[in-house]
């Protein structure tokens, strides 16, 4: 008997905690770095680690991606990113967040120092960073510039 009424007890909690993984909800959010500025870069980590802190203690999930582009592209460089170690371990802590950099700004970069630069090991590279913003934008993705 005493198995029988623990066991309708561990049921009615599951199903009374069931609703409220049904309300979970999805966000999406791209950050806007297009500065070469360490506190604006550390801005937008800061502003990501927070929403991700926000929607993980309601019970939501998020993803968040940072989109880099002009002079923001410094971000992402090996030889020039003042955020490197940041980014590194944000990437590693956070599996819901992405490192998007320019080619056209990339290409760019590179005609200017004749050379090939290097990303982060956590950069993916993306055609144009201002198209994968309005791309992001026309999935239904907030908008963040800090």
């Amino acid at each position: 008997m005493l198995k029988q009424t623990l066991r309708r007890a561990g049921l009615a909690a599951v199903l009374a905690l069931a609703p409220m993984a049904a309300l979970a909800e999805m966000h999406h959010v791209a950050i806007h770095v297009d500065e070469n500025d360490p506190q604006r870069m550390n801005m937008a980590l800061n502003n990501a680690n927070n929403i991700i802190s926000h929607y993980e203690g309601q019970g939501d999930e998020v993803q968040i991606e940072i989109v880099t582009y002009g002079p923001g592209l410094h971000m992402l460089r090996a030889d020039t990113s003042p955020v490197a170690d940041r980014v590194a371990q944000m990437s590693l802590e956070h599996e819901n967040i992405a490192f998007s950099a320019c080619n056209n700004t990339l290409q760019g970069m590179q005609r200017q120092a004749g050379a090939e630069i290097a990303l982060l090991s956590e950069a993916h590279v993306v055609p144009s960073g201002a198209v994968r913003l309005i791309e992001l934008q026309e999935q239904g993705w907030a908008y963040l510039r800090p």
